[in-house]
């Protein structure tokens, strides 16, 4: 972990299993200081990006980035008719005033994958145990979910782990544990990218947008 300067923000190293390498997909990662704030407003971030976001919920599937997440889903064996790239599925429910409001840390990444198209997940880092791995499941490993719902993986699926479990399970599912929670004190921002259709520098593009539009509602 290497530290970017006195904002407290840093890299963070994911190791990406010999598995799961012929699917393309990496990770980019950085860890920040947070206070979870249920007050704040994103309104006028958010009609600036209804401003200028000019697809429509047909056109997304066709866009580049989406297009990239829904091969890979096919490659998981995954279908991305019935179930969306996350990143998608947040500009869809955009586009029909439906956005969720969260609070100032999970709304900013909700915004940054909307106006990238690429899939952010924020975890509590206090909650993350050694070193993280995207590596497969392990067959009846258990999992559970943000609602605390427990079920076991078959083996297949494509997983972000710590030494403690999985925190999420590819492309859609974080798990409880490592959520963040009104004491969360740090995190970590992960930019999903796959590396045929997409350009690496926008994942780290959509995980800077999330920390700076943090820092915002921090100051």
């Amino acid at each position: 972990m290497s530290i970017d300067g006195s904002d407290h923000t840093s890299m963070v190293s994911i190791h990406i299993a010999e598995e799961v390498r012929d699917y393309r997909v990496s990770l980019y990662a950085k860890a920040m200081d947070v206070k979870v704030r249920h007050n704040h407003d994103y309104s006028n971030v958010m009609d600036e990006l209804k401003a200028r976001l000019t697809l429509s919920k047909d056109d997304l599937k066709n866009h580049p980035v989406v297009r990239a997440l829904r091969d890979f889903y096919w490659r998981l064996g995954i279908d991305p008719t019935k179930v969306r790239p996350s990143s998608e599925a947040l500009a869809r429910r955009f586009l029909m005033g439906k956005m969720p409001r969260i609070n100032n840390v999970v709304d900013a990444g909700n915004i940054a994958s909307i106006e990238t198209l690429v899939p952010i997940g924020i975890y509590d880092l206090a909650m993350v145990k050694g070193r993280l791995v995207l590596r497969r499941a392990i067959s009846n490993e258990e999992f559970i979910d943000i609602t605390g719902k427990a079920s076991r993986l078959t083996g297949k699926e494509i997983v972000l782990a710590d030494e403690q479990g999985v925190i999420h399970v590819f492309p859609h599912r974080d798990a409880l544990r490592t959520s963040v929670k009104d004491y969360t004190s740090r995190i970590l921002v992960v930019g999903c990218y796959i590396m045929d259709g997409m350009d690496a520098s926008l994942a780290r593009v959509a995980v800077d947008r999330t920390i700076e539009l943090i820092k915002a509602s921090l100051s």
